[in-house]
């Protein structure tokens, strides 16, 4: 996984929950504290894994809340100050959502190692679309997460439902 969702999630966690808990959850998941982690760097899979595992416990939330606040931290706050510009291109949470594939192929196609999700999209009816997530790291719960704050963003309110560990349902009201 890239440094960048390193970076968010420790930026989430010390802005909500204080810089105490961000070394609680670097020691319960036995991370390197004098690790220097850039943003284009790789931080295995499995220790991301444990790192995500420790704030479940160590910031006593599901699954789904860590995944809602993740989601939420990265859209409005974290990736505005990198990624601004695709949000500006899309006029609406549905053009965002649709354009995901696109972006994190763009972002990624220069940097070594880089295996960011995949995302095809299928049509249900004229108001909900499933979108089909592949990524052997099975984190689809974030992907819930972040179509929710898509919404929050554009101000939509949009119905967001995980289908399997590899489909999330989304409603448009419009």
């Amino acid at each position: 996984m890239k440094g960048v969702i390193f970076h968010a999630i420790k930026e989430l966690v010390i802005e909500k929950f204080g810089k105490e808990k961000w070394e609680e959850i670097l020691n319960k998941s036995e991370f390197d504290k004098e690790r220097i982690v850039l943003a284009a760097s790789d931080v295995d899979d499995e220790k991301m894994m444990k790192i995500i595992s420790a704030c479940l416990e160590v910031l006593n939330l599901s699954l789904t809340q860590l995944a809602d606040a993740f989601g939420d931290y990265w859209v409005n706050v974290y990736t505005q100050r990198l990624y601004w510009v695709y949000y500006k291109e899309s006029k609406n949470a549905k053009d965002f959502l649709l354009k995901m594939d696109i972006v994190h192929f763009k972002l990624t196609k220069d940097i070594p190692n880089a295996r960011p999700p995949r995302f095809e999209y299928e049509w249900k009816d004229d108001h909900t679309l499933i979108m089909h997530y592949h990524s052997k790291r099975k984190l689809i719960d974030l992907v819930v997460g972040i179509a929710k704050a898509v919404g929050k963003y554009y101000k939509e309110d949009l119905q967001v439902k995980k289908l399997s560990e590899d489909k999330v349902e989304i409603k448009f009201n419009y």
